[in-house]
């Protein structure tokens, strides 16, 4: 192995699903004797885990690779890799455009990298992982790629067709990261709710968080990238009496005027879709939703934008979060161009925003004097951060603990809530 790679930095970028990837590489690189580290200035080679699924996201791929380049250029580091999806998807451009980087792999493709460094890939601990996470909290990826047509989206082109991985694999990985000290577990996959299809020929999402459920030292299992099209009900009853499982879905919806879904290739319409939220919230009562919106795409018009809003006025979603459309080469959304002005899509994107910060805001002062199990993921200056099962790491609510010096992150308490604001609580722990 060359001297020259003996510390190596791993920069991710993107969705958790990414974090998997890079965490399973770092074991790779450990058990190959490489020391990681967390700075490019203090490394000999340097590896951008990449994101290429929307504009923004290549953009900051691309700064972070110009800035590496940089580092390489004036001899602060000697080796620069580019992994993922933006080097699955560009790789033949970023050679010529950027010929500085020495190797550039694809997504999917860990081994690879191991390789490109000079070391050699250990088959006997792939799905083993070095956590990057809080230790207490830990995402599991339980498949790969996605089956889906839907128009504005690249994810199968760089990703592939969906893989399952089998339960049994999943379920010695859960155990492996509770030994640990992982006690909440969060399940992400490009389609979480197409788990199973292709391996099993039926889904079986359901069977999984059950076993899943019964690994020991696991207190919480989060449900995260539920597709609504073709969504599988038996998960509600596991959702509502399963005491591990957060009542708690991510449910990324993308918008509900039926032009519009039509148009995305969804798979489902306004009707089906209202009729899916009224089942899950009546089958599991007090339940935290969290789905994702675009604005902007091409064929929404002001008719179609006014009837997302009453939705979101009347739905009254927990959690929520939107995207501008971001037109996509290679996508069948692409050949519609992209026709509303970003000003437009801006406003549009502020509407929903200000429409969701009143509602969290009231959600938030209901739970004023109410007592709420949470979980503290860090302290700091005496307070502590955390969160209750009604939120995931990154992208939802916190809780903000007063006086938590004498209490520890990775452990559940009760906490007394006294304030907030529209997207964080305040307490004291009883």
């Amino acid at each position: 192995m060359s001297k020259k790679n003996k510390k190596v930095c791993i920069i991710t970028l993107g969705c958790p699903k990414n974090v998997v990837d890079s965490e399973q590489l770092m074991r790779q690189l450990e058990a190959n004797n490489l020391e990681l580290v967390h700075s490019s200035d203090e490394s000999d080679s340097t590896i951008i885990n990449t994101c290429g699924f929307i504009q923004s996201a290549k953009k900051e791929s691309l700064d972070t690779i110009m800035h590496a380049v940089e580092l390489k250029r004036t001899g602060r580091i000697k080796n620069l890799i580019v992994m993922g999806c933006l080097a699955e998807r560009y790789a033949e451009t970023l050679k010529k455009e950027i010929p500085e980087v020495d190797d550039y792999v694809g997504a999917n493709r860990i081994s690879d990298v191991v390789t490109s460094l000079g070391a050699h890939p250990k088959f006997d601990l792939l799905g083993e992982r070095k956590l990057t996470t809080p230790k207490h909290y830990a995402y599991l990826k339980i498949s790969e790629g996605c089956d889906r047509p839907c128009s504005f989206c690249s994810i199968p082109l760089i990703r592939g067709k969906h893989t399952s991985k089998p339960i049994t694999h999943l379920v010695d990985e859960t155990k492996r990261l509770a030994d640990q000290g992982v006690r909440e577990l969060i399940i992400v996959a490009q389609d979480s709710t197409y788990y199973g299809l292709d391996i099993y020929g039926k889904r079986k999402l359901a069977s999984l968080m059950e076993k899943l459920s019964d690994v020991q030292g696991i207190d919480w299992i989060r449900l995260m990238y539920a597709f609504p099209a073709g969504f599988p009900l038996d998960i509600l009853k596991v959702i509502s009496e399963n005491p591990k499982v957060c009542k708690y879905l991510d449910i990324p919806l993308q918008h509900i005027a039926d032009p519009v879904l039509k148009s995305m290739k969804r798979g489902i319409n306004t009707k089906s879709m209202s009729k899916l939220i009224e089942k899950i919230r009546a089958e599991v009562p007090g339940i935290a939703l969290r789905t994702t919106f675009i604005v902007g795409y091409p064929n929404e018009g002001k008719r179609e934008f006014r009837q997302l809003e009453n939705f979101v006025k009347e739905m009254k979603f927990e959690r929520l979060g939107v995207f501008t459309y971001s037109q996509e080469e290679d996508t069948s959304a692409n050949k519609l161009g992209d026709p509303v002005p970003e000003p437009v899509k801006l406003e549009r994107f502020n509407a929903i925003m200000e429409i969701q910060k009143d509602i969290s805001y009231r959600r938030n002062k209901s739970l004023v004097g109410k007592s709420i199990k949470t979980l503290i993921d860090s302290k700091s200056g005496g307070s502590g951060i955390g969160r209750t099962e009604f939120d995931a790491p990154e992208v939802d609510n916190e809780v903000t603990i007063h006086a938590a010096d004498k209490f520890h992150a990775g452990n559940f308490y009760n906490v007394l809530i006294d304030d907030c604001d529209a997207y964080d609580l305040f307490g004291s722990v009883i």
